[in-house]
């Protein structure tokens, strides 16, 4: 069966494709973005992901396309260069399933998950420092702060605290191994998510500056995007929706003040939101797919108005810094 992403119908509609659209699968997958897109006769797709296994995964995809379909290896962050060096000087949609797929859950040697014993790799691409390397040289108070801040974790410290305990007796090397120690951390009752989750899912974002990554990725689309073209982003935690839902509340904004305050001078709107709550899954997809109970979907078209500068990126820990004990 093709893969169908969580909420892909309600993604692609809000793309709203068309005969002779281009379009940006910035996180291709397993390209079940791209496949209903490309069910839009004469539209053309540019497919971006940093995960080579995730690419060669698609060349069928690319044959039944006969030639619609364009597959880059390349970080999403990069899109706006990607979309130049095909030739392009803008599209008419963009589309991001933000975080980590299923098929790099499922692969054990992969180390995304604490359900499967494996390597505490945890790399979406195949270069960089592992999770484990972080494990190993992290300091206890940046380890404390990559979990608190990506993690959401209260109990950052005392994990922190638990893992530089610990790796002085012998490395921590394997998805099992940190899980345990996680576990034996944070308590947790009975119906509530996997001790470690949180832990697992700060490691991964760091070691992949997905934050990051997702910042420069909407600015990039913003640039890239004509004149009525469409953006939709699915998101799977509260850090991401929140970037996404920020971005476009600053886009989407025309002025501000009251009578008491002077009037906030603003950029043009860049952008128009299209979705006032974000779109959830319904019923029958979380019951059929777990894992798609906390996505999120927001929308939006873009305006005429030129892009916005880009700001700064939030000052929280980096994986060089934090390599070089910086």
């Amino acid at each position: 069966m093709p893969h169908i992403p969580v909420l892909g119908r309600e993604a692609v509609e809000a793309l709203a494709p068309c005969d002779g659209g281009v379009y940006v699968d910035a996180t291709f997958g397993a390209g079940g973005y791209s496949r209903m897109i490309l069910a839009i006769s004469g539209s053309r797709v540019i497919g971006i992901d940093r995960d080579r296994s995730a690419i060669a995964g698609g060349f069928d995809l690319v044959d039944q396309s006969a030639g619609r379909l364009t597959l880059v290896e390349d970080r999403f962050s990069n899109l706006a260069e990607i979309c130049t060096a095909e030739g392009l000087d803008a599209v008419d949609g963009v589309v991001m399933d933000i975080g980590v797929s299923s098929m790099q859950l499922d692969q054990a040697l992969r180390g995304f998950s604490f359900r499967l014993d494996g390597p505490l790799d945890m790399r979406m691409g195949r270069s960089g420092p592992t999770a484990a390397d972080v494990i190993a040289r992290a300091s206890e108070t940046d380890l404390a702060n990559i979990i608190y801040i990506f993690g959401e974790e209260r109990h950052s410290r005392a994990v922190a605290r638990a893992i530089v305990a610990a790796r002085q007796e012998a490395p921590i090397t394997t998805t099992r191994a940190l899980a345990y120690l996680v576990a034996r951390v944070v308590r947790s009752r009975p119906g509530d998510i996997h001790p470690a989750t949180r832990t697992f899912q700060a490691l991964r974002i760091f070691v992949n500056a997905e934050l990051d990554e997702l910042h420069l990725a909407l600015a990039a689309a913003e640039r890239v995007l004509k004149p009525g073209g469409r953006l939709a982003v699915v998101s799977f935690h509260s850090l991401e929706d929140r970037i996404v839902k920020d971005f476009l509340n600053a886009r989407s904004r025309s002025g501000g003040g009251s009578r008491h305050l002077p009037e906030i001078r603003h950029d043009a709107p860049s952008f128009r939101v299209l979705t006032k709550r974000p779109v959830a899954p319904g019923d029958a997809e979380v019951a059929g797919n777990p894992r798609a109970r906390s996505a999120r979907l927001r929308a939006a078209e873009r305006m005429e108005a030129p892009a916005h500068a880009a700001g700064a990126l939030p000052a929280w820990p980096r994986l060089s810094d934090v390599m070089r004990g910086g």
